[in-house]
């Protein structure tokens, strides 16, 4: 079992930044990586970014160049550094472990970018 829990949300105006954090605890040496997910008003669940153990990455191509994800083993945490937001970046941010387990979705974080 994986506890996750997001925080760092807040409303920005578009080009501003936001930090996500995950903290993640339980059984965490049985994954393979973390993964932020978000989903927008009326919209599916989309894959943001990832991070396996070995350190690879991957992103959405709509946050290239914008986000980045990353991970601190030694504090079980991992994190999406997000620049240059824009409205459409409004959205619950969600974290998840690799491979994706349905019962491990938290509450996640509200990003919400507006002026």
């Amino acid at each position: 079992q994986v506890h996750l829990v997001e925080s760092g949300g807040g409303l920005v105006q578009p080009g501003g930044s936001l930090r996500l954090s995950c903290a993640a605890s339980g059984s965490i040496f049985s994954i393979n990586g973390m993964v932020w997910y978000r989903q927008a008003p009326g919209k599916q669940r989309e894959l943001v970014a990832l991070i396996t153990n070995g350190g690879s990455t991957n992103y959405a191509d709509f946050v290239k160049g914008r986000f980045t994800i990353s991970r601190d083993n030694a504090k079980n945490t991992v994190a999406l550094q997000m620049n240059n937001l824009k409205p459409e970046d409004t959205a619950v941010y969600y974290c998840n472990v690799l491979p994706i387990n349905a019962y491990y979705w938290g509450r996640g974080t509200q990003v919400t970018v507006s002026s």
